[in-house]
C-alpha cells in the first residue's frame, strides 16, 4: 500500500481525547492531527517520539493531517487502523499470503453474522467461503513479540464468536493479526489486558478458526505485507 502523498515528519507533543494529537513539524509549526486508532497505543504516545503525518486531500477537512507512523527506535510502527484491510487485500491480490490464495473473488465489508461486517470475504465455486477478520497489532512490551489487544475490546471478542459460528456453519474462518511493526519474532494474546478476549480466542481456536499473524515492511513511502509470525502462547 503506497501512501498517496509524501509524509510529513514531526515530533509528538501529546495524544488526547483518543482521536487527536498535537505534533510539532520539523518546520517548527504545531498542528493537530487525526489519530485513526481507538486503542490505548501503549508505548507509542510518549511525548518526543518522531512521527509522520499524511496531508489531507480535501482542503475543507477540519483536520488537515492524519498521524500514520511513529518511530520507536527499533522500528517504524503503523498506527492508522484504517489501513490494514487495504494492506491485506492488496497482499491477497498479489498472492503474498499463501494461506489465502486460490479464490476467484474478494469482497470487503460484507455483512454477516449478527449485525457484523467481515473485513474480507473470499469465495470460489470449488471451495467453502472464507471469512477473514483483520486486527491491527502495534503493542510490544518487554519481550520480543507483539501483543493484541492493547485495550479491552468487546468488539474483538464479538468477532471471534462470529467467526466460530461461521466454522460451525461449514465455512472457513480466519483471524489475521497484522503486526504493523518490524521488530518482533512472533505475537501473542495479551491475557492480562483483556481476559475475556483471551478466553474467546482459545474457544475460537478450538472451534476451528484459523489464526494467522503477519508483520509488515514499513517505510515512509509504503506499507506492505511481510512474513508470517508464529503464535506464542
Amino acid at each position: 500500500m503506497q501512501f498517496s502523498a509524501p509524509l510529513i515528519k514531526g515530533r509528538l507533543i501529546k495524544r488526547y481525547k483518543r482521536f487527536l494529537s498535537d505534533i510539532e513539524l520539523d518546520t517548527g509549526e504545531i498542528v493537530t492531527a487525526h489519530v485513526a486508532n481507538s486503542g490505548s497505543m501503549m508505548g507509542l504516545k510518549e511525548p518526543g517520539l518522531g512521527v509522520w503525518l499524511s496531508p489531507a486531500n480535501n482542503p475543507k477537512r477540519k483536520l488537515q493531517y492524519t498521524w500514520e507512523l511513529v518511530d520507536v527506535g527499533t522500528s517504524l510502527v503503523g498506527i492508522n487502523t484504517s489501513l490494514p484491510n487495504a494492506i491485506v487485500a492488496e497482499a491477497i491480490g498479489r498472492a503474498e499470503i499463501s494461506e489465502l490464495t486460490g479464490y476467484d473473488h474478494l469482497k470487503r465489508e460484507v455483512k454477516y453474522g449478527e449485525n457484523s461486517r467481515i473485513d474480507i470475504f473470499l469465495s470460489d465455486e470449488q471451495k467453502p467461503d472464507c471469512y477473514v477478520e483483520i486486527k491491527n497489532v502495534t503493542l510490544k512490551r518487554d519481550a520480543e513479540w507483539a501483543e493484541f489487544p492493547d485495550a479491552v475490546t468487546s468488539r474483538g471478542t464479538k468477532h471471534l464468536k462470529e467467526l466460530s459460528n461461521m466454522v460451525r456453519d461449514g465455512h472457513r474462518a480466519v483471524m489475521l493479526y497484522l503486526i504493523q511493526r518490524q521488530d518482533c519474532k512472533g505475537f501473542s494474546i495479551a491475557k492480562d489486558i483483556d481476559p475475556e478476549y483471551a478466553t474467546a480466542f482459545k474457544q475460537a481456536m478450538a472451534a476451528g478458526v484459523e489464526i494467522l499473524g503477519y508483520d509488515c515492511h514499513i517505510t515512509t513511502e509504503n506499507i506492505v505485507i511481510g512474513t508470517r509470525q508464529p503464535l506464542i502462547d
